[in-house]
């Protein structure tokens, strides 16, 4: 009797998900999502079809280059016998991953398809770099240990070493090109509903030819400091500072939909691309601040490398931003925007240092208070404030007519927490454990139950994931005292350390003393931002279904990426992944399924009211009690929280 070899089968299988069953979702998604994306679409089939076919090259190159090298299948769950550095990989780390994304932002231009050019392309890419960070990258190095391979396109070296042609070009494409893109994406969404005009009145200025002439400069003064630069550590942090000003800039642009309205008289025709893109006489101010952090920074290199005209370099930067003020195409807010996403830049490795000692001293912060058999943590008090300030953000959201469903829906979130973390996670020394995944099936549940006192549940429940990532942020504070959520073993300069006796991580674990990466800090940051981008959803009259979906889709992969620098020793673990990423992946597909619903009902007007504030306030005196206070000396289930 043959033997059947499941691992052809699995191949198989595994192939056909990722080559048939993906890209037809991907399709059917951008398809039915169509009307619920109302930026606009870029049409261009000759465009479209260059972008999609560059893609579709590194795709096939890199699947080719581990058939060939490394004697394997492109599968991370069937992964080749070597890593491989030759072929397209010596030129870039993750080639299928990088085409598959451009395939699919070239596909959707060629087609003319704006969900698959704004919400399709952007979580595959995103999807991706979650994978690869959430997975294959600890996974590689776990089976062909620490590599130190040098690909073509990589960050600069931090010696003080001339750099290389790879490095100069380097530059280009991780840093500037970006940045390109994302001027050029700003220009093209243009102004949301909700746009906020900075001027209250329009100015008539003219465009001097000289002013103008200065103000085009900045464009030579920015692209050409990579050819210049004459050590890779310059090059690296003009990558690095230009990218994350480029990052935070993107999150502002989201975030403050503020412009600034003028109107121009040209001078000279010579200088129309000077000011092209103001055809409207309309400029988004992060956008226009983006340039100011960029030439800042091209200054600081040029004058660092050049140290005899720094004093020529420095004045010449302050006439290109002068310049912008003298052509109406800057404002003052916009420049000050600038400045302090440069000084943030530069000063970044300062800030982080000064935020992970903070947070190193809030870890290590746990107070308690006895009255008799009871004690209280102070801990809850932080979960009980991020309570707080999500169902108020609900509640002013929906208006006081929803001020019962929206305590039904959070007190059912609150207790299947509490149910679904005793089944995977309680025992003898967890006794009152509390899990994020089941308080969302228990606001789902709760969502049945608030049916019954009438209202639209889909616009109760995507009110709720414009709140909820405000509570969870709060609420790492919490697991941060508490030591539940903590990270894995992390270099001295990334890491904090618990010393607390009553932290789980000095109680549980072997990491007392010893840097662990701030796994709550990090959910922190990126619950602002998920915050950020579902609230300008609703604000911008986006359809119910698409907030929901979105909110489950970017939880998803957060808490993906954020699960793989865990090192709790309870989590069960499954085919490599922790139980949590399992959860994190069905999220993400649920998200995609609930986007494609399509529910139109516009989002009404904020309501600020005082039942729902104090509705708010009393729920959050509840979940204090719920997460701070508890029976130390109870050994019956749910009595101790420790």
């Amino acid at each position: 009797m043959a033997v059947k070899d499941y691992s052809i089968i699995g191949k198989i299988l595994y192939a056909l998900l990722f080559v048939v069953v993906l890209p037809v979702l991907l399709i059917v998604w951008a398809w039915m999502t169509e009307k619920s994306v109302s930026l606009t679409a870029i049409q261009s089939l000759p465009i479209g079809l260059i972008i999609a076919f560059s893609g579709a090259f590194m795709m096939i190159s890199g699947m080719a280059a581990i058939y060939l090298y490394g004697k394997g299948l492109p599968m991370n769950a069937y992964p080749p016998a070597r890593f491989v550095v030759e072929g397209i990989y010596r030129f870039l780390p993750h080639p299928i991953y990088t085409g598959f994304s451009i395939l699919c932002v070239g596909v959707s231009v060629a087609a003319g398809s704006s969900s698959g050019l704004w919400l399709v392309s952007p979580i595959v890419i995103l999807g991706c770099a979650a994978l690869v960070q959430g997975y294959e990258k600890q996974a590689t190095r776990e089976r062909f240990g620490q590599n130190y391979a040098q690909h073509y396109i990589h960050v600069p070296t931090k010696e003080a070493l001339p750099p290389t042609m790879e490095d100069r070009i380097s530059v280009y494409i991780i840093a500037i090109i970006p940045w390109l893109l994302f001027c050029q994406t700003a220009l093209l969404i243009g102004t949301a509903p909700d746009t906020v005009n900075f001027l209250s009145s329009e100015f008539y200025l003219p465009a001097y030819e000289l002013s103008a002439s200065i103000y085009w400069s900045r464009y030579l003064f920015i692209l050409t400091l990579p050819l210049v630069a004459k050590t890779a550590r310059d090059l690296r942090e003009f990558l690095i500072f230009g990218s994350v000003s480029t990052g935070i800039a993107l999150l502002l642009f989201i975030a403050f939909p503020y412009v600034a309205s003028q109107l121009f008289t040209l001078q000279s025709s010579s200088n129309l691309i000077v000011l092209s893109g103001q055809r409207h006489g309309v400029q988004v101010v992060i956008y226009l601040s983006s340039h100011i952090v960029w030439t800042l920074l091209a200054t600081k290199i040029y004058a660092k490398t050049y140290d005899s005209w720094k004093n020529l370099f420095s004045v010449w930067a302050l006439l290109i931003v002068a310049s912008g003020i003298v052509t109406g195409t800057h404002t003052i807010l916009d420049i000050s925007v600038g400045l302090t996403l440069f000084l943030f830049a530069i000063k970044i490795r300062e800030v982080w240092e000064y935020v992970r000692l903070a947070f190193e001293r809030i870890a290590n912060s746990w107070t308690e208070w006895r009255f008799g058999s009871v004690r209280l943590i102070n801990h809850g008090f932080y979960v009980g404030a991020g309570a707080f300030v999500a169902l108020s953000i609900v509640g002013t959201l929906l208006g006081p007519a929803y001020t019962a469903s929206i305590l039904i829906l959070a007190a059912s979130g609150i207790i299947m927490s509490a149910l679904s973390a005793q089944w995977i996670e309680g025992s003898s020394r967890l006794l009152r454990p509390f899990g994020w995944f089941g308080g969302m099936l228990g606001s789902i549940i709760g969502l049945f139950i608030a049916k019954l006192l009438g209202g639209d549940t889909w616009l109760l429940f995507a009110a709720f994931c414009v709140g909820v990532p405000w509570a969870q942020a709060a609420g790492r504070l919490r697991c941060l005292i508490q030591g539940c959520c903590h990270g894995r073993e992390a270099p001295a300069e990334i890491g904090i350390r618990y010393v607390h006796p009553l932290s789980r991580v000095c109680r549980f674990t072997n990491l007392a003393g010893i840097p662990i990466h701030p796994t709550p800090l990090y959910s922190i940051l990126y619950n602002a931002a998920v915050a950020i981008v579902i609230m300008r959803l609703w604000l911008a009259q986006t359809s119910i279904s698409l907030v929901i979906g979105i909110y489950f889709i970017l939880t998803g992969l957060g808490r993906f990426v954020e699960e793989s620098y865990r090192g709790e020793p309870q989590t069960p673990v499954f085919g490599g992944l922790r139980l949590y990423q399992l959860i994190a992946i069905f999220t993400v597909v649920g998200g995609v399924f609930i986007t494609m619903v399509g529910n139109t009902t516009v989002t009404p007007e904020p309501q600020l009211n005082w039942q729902s504030i104090v509705a708010s306030g009393c729920f959050g005196i509840f979940v204090c009690i719920a997460f701070g206070l508890d029976f130390p000396n109870s050994n019956k289930r749910f009595a101790r929280l420790t």
